[in-house]
This record gives structure tokens, sequence and C-alpha cells, in this order.
């Protein structure tokens, strides 16, 4: 892809065609996280990418390879505010149609809650946590994060699921 500013559309188009090549083993490891480090760039390339390797049925985001991991943490707070958000929504999303009583969308919910909180552990230890206490922070009525959870309209009872979510990453990736 040589554009420099793809639109949201183009990106997932794009992260689909390099996900399917990975998989098929056409592409090497190293051009996926050289191509995926482009889409990072942008917005729009970082949010399309993220919206296709989380929701899709690729074993990338459940394999990620060492130079994707390499990119993803160069990338910086861009790659972790856009994982926190997608914990976020995919924990809220997961409760909301537990409630609805839909399994299938529950489990995708759940998958992409997964892979989330995995991508979270392996990317920037104190910018994750820097990430994680100002979502915090929103949850408890304070700071930068109350927009974000206010414009979703998130109820207590996700509220709480998303504290509980937030508060297990650190288990396995102690913060030095």
């Amino acid at each position: 892809m040589r554009k420099k500013h793809p639109s949201f559309e183009e990106a997932i188009n794009a992260a689909s065609l390099w996900c399917s090549a990975w998989e098929q083993g056409e592409l090497s490891d190293e051009i996926l996280a050289d191509r995926v480090s482009e889409l990072l760039e942008t917005s729009n390339g970082s949010r399309g990418f993220f919206a296709l390797s989380l929701s899709c049925d690729s074993p990338l985001m459940d394999r990620l390879p060492d130079a994707l991991i390499f990119r993803l943490r160069e990338a910086g707070e861009g790659v972790v505010d856009l994982t926190v958000k997608n914990l976020v929504m995919s924990t809220a999303m997961a409760l909301h149609h537990q409630l609805n009583k839909k399994p299938e969308q529950k489990a995708a919910s759940e998958n992409i809650q997964r892979r989330c909180i995995e991508l979270l552990r392996l990317l920037e230890p104190h910018s994750v946590k820097k990430r994680l206490e100002s979502l915090l922070e929103g949850i408890n009525g304070k700071g930068k994060d109350m927009d974000f959870l206010s414009r979703w309209n998130y109820n207590d009872a996700q509220k709480k699921e998303i504290t509980n979510v937030i508060n297990s990453i650190p288990e396995s990736n102690k913060y030095p």
C-alpha cells in the first residue's frame, strides 16, 4: 500500500489482504510488520488495522510475530490508547450481549477483549500502566476519559466489569 493517508475502509482492506497473505505463508513476519507500521502512522490506518485484526478469524493477534510486536511497541502511545479503548468497548459489549442472551456476540466480544489484554501485556509497561490508570480515573468521574466513557453511555455494571478487567491485566505483567 503506497497511499500515505488511507481512509478507514482502505486500511481495513489492506489489513485484511496482509493478514490473509501472512496466514497463507505468502508474507513474512517482517514484511507484514513493515506494512502494518505504515498503517500505524495515521489515525485511520491504526483504527482500520485494529478494527480488522482484533475482530477477524485470522490468528495474527493470537500468535503475534516478534517483528510485529516490535513495531507495535515502536508506534507508542497511540497503539496503547487504541488497544485500551478496544478493551473497554469489547468488555462493555460482552456484558451487554450476555444480558441480552446473545452468546455468539458475547463470545466475539470476549475474543476481542482477550486479544486486547494479551496485546497490552506485550506493549511498553509504563505507557500501558499510565493509560489504564487514566481510564480508571475516568470511571471514577475524573480526568480526560470521562468524555470517552460518557460518549458511549456505559452503565454502572459495565464500568464495574471494565474496572475488574483492567485490574486483572497486571497479574501476569508486573510493572517495573
